[in-house]
Formats: C-alpha cells, structure tokens, sequence
C-alpha cells in the first residue's frame, strides 16, 4: 500500500531530524543484524552525532521508508536529509575516503610517506620459536621472515619476498621484517613457539591489541551467572523473548541499557540471542563504547536449551 501525503511529509522530517540518520535493525548500542553493525562500525569511526531508528519498534517505518527511500533493506543511512545508501554502499564511500568527507571531514587518511621516518617497533621473539623459524628457513629459499598486523590487529606471519618499505628488527639471532604500516601495531610483541590444544605454533602477544569479543558455552556461561560473576542481557526483540527466555537475562530495553550504561567498563558482561550472531554484533559493539569484559554465549538460547535446560523451548 502506497505511502500516504501525510506519511511522507512524517519521513521527511525524520530524516531531517539530524545531520546523520540511520534506520537500522536495533539500535547504535545494540545493532540486531551484521549489515547494520557494520555502517555503526565506520560511523562510530567518523562521528559521535548521528542518530539512529530502531525499525524494529515501529511496523510503520520499517514499511514506510522502503517505499520513501526507494530502497528494499534496511540499514539506510541519510545525510542532511538525503538518502547515502545500504551497507555495500556506505562500506565503499568509507573505503573511498568519500564519507568522511560528506561529513565534513577531509577524506581517508593515507599511510605515512615512504621518505618519513617510522620507528621501528621493539619485538621480542623467545628462543622456542626462534628454533622454529630457523628450522623452517632452511627452505624459505630467499624469502624474508615477515609480519603484517591489520587495522583489526590480526597478524600475518610468513616467509615472503622483501617488500618495500619493510623495517628490519632484530631478534632471537633472527631479522624480521615489519610491513611499514604495521610498525606501530607490532611495539613490544611477543612471538612465542608453544604446545596447545591442537598442537604447537606460534603465539603473538600483542600489548596493542585492543579487547575482543570472548566466545563462552552454555555450561560456562552457567557457572558464571550461578556464582553471580557477569551480567547476562537479552538482545532479542520481545517477540522472540515471549516465545523462550533464560530467567536470569536482562531484556536491553530503556531501563536494560540504562543499567547496563551504569556498570563499571571491566564488568564482566555477557549478551545473548538465538543463535549467537545478533548478539556477537552487539557484544562488537559494547567494545567499541569502552566496555573490556564481554562475552558472547555461543549457539545462543538455543545451545542453552540443549546443554543446560532443556524445559526452555526450541524455536
């Protein structure tokens, strides 16, 4: 059914409502899909006043701004009242430097000029694992012993050819070659060679490395609530809540949020949905407004009703 005259005046003010207006599913602290957790990532990176529109709570938006904005999906972001686009689009303008500067920044920033100094990180690799590359040099052939870390800080460690702009450190009797944009992420690593699980490899230790998400089972997440050492909140929508719940969760609502913006950022917290993904994205997010100890229980309500109660319904 078309959009009345009335409704889309209505849209129009939203979407002039702020600079920057995100329709999404769920919301900035709270984001209840992948795609619109990822345009809260790179907003989050380029400004603090957007605002955002939980679809998920009015059943009139999410219809209606299909129809306004022209556009299937959700999320949708405006900008001073003009339609940007979904996630591939706003991921691209990112990528492009073209967002920040529609926001009224200057663009991407580059990486630092070949010709301009960059320290080289300290970098400390333990004998067992200077063994290891020894070992493995004898048939790297020419190849250089490499390290690359990420924006995300996942490392890359290899044999490769030299490339340009690559910082030589010394080590453990061995050179290691830094990609040049990675040299500030590697300061005061460790690259260790150590047993575990699923046998030995090498370990990096990274001081840098900001918080990650903590993957916790149904059992584990048990004991914890059972001692009362986390938190555990519900990202789910009440539709999903009314059909199975775990008792000791907290429903993000008004009042869930306002508590959880009042616990200490080292709490340690965890967050649920039904499979485990809505709530990873969340927990991603919660990293990203300060909080250190976060867990995601993994399979969600689901893996919870199968290993820990069963009385919980399956849906």
């Amino acid at each position: 059914m078309p959009i009345t005259d009335e409704q889309r005046a209505a849209f129009d003010k939203l979407v002039h409502s702020n600079q920057v207006v995100l329709f999404m599913k769920g919301n900035r602290n709270f984001p209840q899909c992948g795609f619109s957790a990822t345009v809260v990532g790179i907003l989050d990176q380029l400004t603090s006043g957007y605002k955002t529109v939980n679809i998920f709570e009015d059943p009139s938006v999410r219809d209606g701004m299909k129809e306004f904005s022209s556009w299937p999906t959700f999320p949708q972001l405006y900008v001073n009242g003009e339609f940007v686009g979904g996630c591939d689009i706003v991921k691209a303008m990112h990528a492009a430097g073209e967002l920040k500067a529609l926001l009224g920044g200057e663009g991407k920033p580059v990486e630092p000029a070949d010709d301009k100094p960059v320290k080289a990180p300290a970098v400390t690799i333990t004998s067992a694992a200077a063994a290891a590359f020894k070992d493995a040099a004898a048939d790297a052939g020419a190849d250089v012993l490499r390290l690359e870390i990420d924006a995300q800080f996942n490392s890359d460690l290899h044999f490769g050819p030299k490339a340009a702009g690559d910082i030589e450190v010394q080590s453990g009797g061995l050179a290691l070659h830094v990609a040049r944009a990675s040299a500030a992420r590697a300061e005061g690593i460790t690259i260790d060679f150590v047993e575990g699980p699923n046998g030995v490899g090498f370990k990096i230790e990274n001081p840098n490395e900001p918080p990650r998400v903590k993957p916790i089972t149904p059992r584990a997440l048990k004991a914890l609530l059972d001692t009362a050492n986390v938190e555990l909140f519900d990202v789910r929508p009440d539709s999903e809540r009314a059909l199975a719940s775990i008792p000791q969760a907290k429903k993000l609502d008004d009042a869930g949020q306002k508590y959880l913006a009042s616990l200490d950022k080292k709490a340690p917290i965890a967050l649920h949905c039904h499979h485990g993904t809505r709530s990873r994205n969340a927990a991603e997010q919660l990293l990203r407004s300060g909080f250190t100890n976060v867990y995601n229980l993994e399979g969600g309500i689901a893996a919870w009703s199968r290993d820990v109660d069963p009385s919980i319904a399956q849906y």
